[in-house]
């Protein structure tokens, strides 16, 4: 018989209203968090300059931020973000904001393990273990997860990803109107977050109009007040970056000593277009990692916080497209970009093993066959589909 009480503590700490999951994912962050703010918030300074340049408490900003600084290419709303924390003193409020962003990446985790059991909901799946599953996987987003948000404080990408969780979560909950609120605001924090659009058309297709609507609605309403404010805003959108030798690019070819032409537009062509191919073969979690899969094949750089969206990627195709206890395509993905970024000392060999990485896990997550009935029968299953109604078993109990 259906034991209510019994289903809720699945989990839990004792009588605490905590999972065990949750608490050591949580000291796990901590520890890493301590690691990496000793040598922290590299790159906070963009963040608060951007901010002052917004409201006008330096000169050259306003609706001329773009054009006089190209450089900053960083949505508004994450400036608007990094205002929460001008009150503070400047060390005192960078720290602040790296430990919100840290938090917010626990958040995620918490989120994409309820999205698996709900989009799993009446399919038979073991919620304890799928417990272990985002633990495990989890284990492996928190280091680079951290990259991102304490050593290099990049609240933009930060922004982004997390907006981009939320819609998923929404986008699994049937939700009509919120997945593409929030993957607006993910574009309005950071630019290269277009490519994750394609998760809308896993929305009914009555739908499309209306998720079509507020994304061109809220974007313009972001950053169409500065290109119309000055027109030389036009011109940030050409800012390059130097070609670093260990880039994947130069496996293509490509030795340009800067960003060529054409490397930002065929970045988020290609990143959206294999997301649309993920979703019309049924296997929308797989949206993410393929996107973020082309930033990092076709970015000229290679900081190690860009690896963080892979990871998030990972994390939901481990926890959401697939049922193996072990997720093993996160760890070979932080084995692959963070292990070798510290111990291959040669450039051209770390961008080899970045674009092995990306071509096979995308090909991997894209085109491989899925195992098992109920695998098949979850990913066909489109968000947000009516579940089986009654109570849920015992191991059924979301995480």
């Amino acid at each position: 018989m259906y034991d209510a009480a019994r289903s809720d503590r699945v989990g839990r700490i004792g009588r605490w209203p905590v999972r065990r999951h949750h608490a050591l994912l949580t000291a796990w962050t901590v520890c890493w968090f301590f690691v990496a703010e000793r040598h922290g918030g590299v790159s906070w300074h963009y963040l608060k300059t951007g901010e002052q340049l917004l409201f006008d408490q330096v000169p050259g900003g306003g609706l001329a931020l773009y054009a006089n600084h190209p450089e900053l290419q960083i949505g508004p709303v994450s400036f608007l973000c990094a205002a929460v924390f001008s009150p503070f003193p400047p060390d005192v409020g960078e720290n602040l904001a790296e430990a919100a962003m840290s938090g917010l990446g626990l958040w995620m985790l918490v989120l994409i393990g309820r999205m698996a059991a709900e989009h799993n909901l009446g399919t038979g799946v073991n919620h304890k273990r799928l417990q272990q599953r985002v633990l495990i996987a989890g284990l492996a987003f928190i280091p680079m997860w951290v990259e991102v948000s304490v050593r290099f404080a990049h609240l933009d990408d930060v922004m982004a990803l997390f907006f981009t969780t939320l819609a998923l979560g929404a986008l699994v909950r049937g939700r009509s109107t919120a997945p593409a609120v929030f993957l607006a605001l993910a574009v309005d924090s950071k630019p290269w977050a277009v490519a994750f659009l394609p998760l809308l058309l896993a929305m009914p297709k009555r739908s499309w109009p209306r998720s079509a609507v507020w994304v061109v609605g809220l974007v313009a309403v972001a950053w169409l007040p500065f290109y119309l404010g000055n027109l030389h805003t036009l011109a940030a959108a050409h800012f390059t970056i130097p070609n670093q030798p260990a880039s994947a690019l130069r496996w293509f070819g490509v030795n340009d000593p800067v960003t060529p032409w054409w490397d930002r537009p065929v970045q988020m062509a290609l990143g959206a277009g294999l997301g649309a191919f993920a979703v019309r073969r049924g296997r929308w979690p797989a949206v993410v990692l393929a996107a973020a899969d082309a930033r990092i094949v076709l970015d000229p750089s290679v900081y190690t916080y860009y690896s963080a969206s892979v990871l998030l990627g990972t994390l939901i195709w481990d926890a959401v497209g697939q049922r193996r206890l072990v997720p093993w395509v996160s760890w070979t993905a932080l084995v692959s970009l963070y292990g070798s970024a510290l111990i291959v000392p040669d450039d051209s060999a770390r961008g080899l093993i970045r674009l092995a990485f990306a071509v096979g896990s995308a090909a991997y997550v894209l085109l491989w066959p899925m195992n098992g009935t109920r695998n098949r029968d979850a990913m066909r299953r489109q968000p947000g589909m009516p579940r089986r109604r009654g109570p849920v078993a015992p191991h059924e109990q979301l995480p």
